[in-house]
């Protein structure tokens, strides 16, 4: 456990924030969360840096250049599918932390570092998870190119608390329940069971992780007495630069307390889920 003496949270995060080595900074995290869990820090008001310590690999390129996911009996379609959402529970670690530091300045109860700590603990438990299962292919995380995508979103919503809450767990990581299913069953299909497993485990976490987001968007709006519905849709509509596609994994959302109002006025279509045929294609 890291000495955290005399330490911020803040001061902490941002120094797990800047680490390079990707394994190093999940293990840095964890042990950060497990020192913050036997003894709260005071908070401060360091803000956290505008971009990561990343590492030299993987290279950043526009989401067209990254190799495809297809999941095969063949390795490497399944190492690229690993490799992409190792990429993403990186991202999703400093998101995390950042979200646990960066709005200090909001009126904010203790359960909300609790809770966005607890979120970065799990997506540093994913990514080393991730990374054990690719070295088990004679693969490793940054042997592939990634793209950038998910820390341009942080970048764009650092300034509003109610953004980032919108974006990063109610669109991203919303997305993760609809599109993990389909990579599960594919996976079984193929006989990679320990691949399906993992992403089984991150699935379930993931629930957790849109029920946190969900609690305190709607904790913020009321500070703001602001109708979280009319307020998601414009945040959504502002600083997501995609569509909401269907088909949605309902049950899953539901179980996240992330109801259908939010987000079926702005999905691309009517219907919000589809046919076992269209589903299947819709993966492809």
């Amino acid at each position: 456990m890291p000495d955290t003496t005399g330490k911020t949270l803040n001061g902490a995060i941002s120094e797990v924030i800047t680490i390079k080595d990707a394994r190093q900074k999940a293990g840095a995290t964890r042990d950060l969360v497990a020192a913050w869990t036997a003894h709260a820090l005071p908070l401060g008001r360091q803000m956290p840096p505008d971009r990561p310590g990343r590492p030299v690999r993987p290279l950043l390129r526009p989401p067209r250049e990254v190799p495809r996911r297809r999941i095969t009996q063949s390795a490497p379609g399944r190492i690229a599918l690993l490799h992409a959402i190792a990429h993403i529970e990186l991202n999703a670690v400093d998101l995390a932390l950042d979200m646990a530091s960066r709005f200090t300045a909001a009126p904010l109860p203790l359960d909300f570092y609790h809770d966005w700590l607890g979120v970065a603990d799990d997506e540093a438990r994913h990514f080393l998870m991730l990374s054990d299962r690719l070295a088990d292919l004679d693969a490793a995380y940054g042997d592939l190119a990634a793209h950038d995508g998910l820390w341009q979103a942080a970048d764009a919503t650092k300034h509003d608390l109610l953004a980032r809450l919108a974006i990063a767990p109610l669109v991203l990581e919303a997305r993760g329940l609809d599109v993990t299913p389909t990579m599960i069953e594919r996976l079984q299909a193929v006989g990679d069971a320990e691949t399906a497993a993992a992403l089984n485990i991150i699935m379930t976490d993931e629930i957790t992780h849109v029920s946190v987001g969900k609690r305190w968007f709607d904790y913020v709006c009321g500070l703001d007495r602001l109708d979280p519905v009319s307020t998601w849709h414009n945040l959504v509509k502002r600083y997501f630069h995609g569509d909401l596609k269907p088909p949605f994994n309902i049950a899953a959302r539901n179980a996240a307390r992330f109801s259908a109002a939010f987000y079926g006025p702005l999905a691309v279509r009517d219907d919000l889920v589809a046919s076992p045929s269209r589903r299947h294609d819709a993966y492809r």
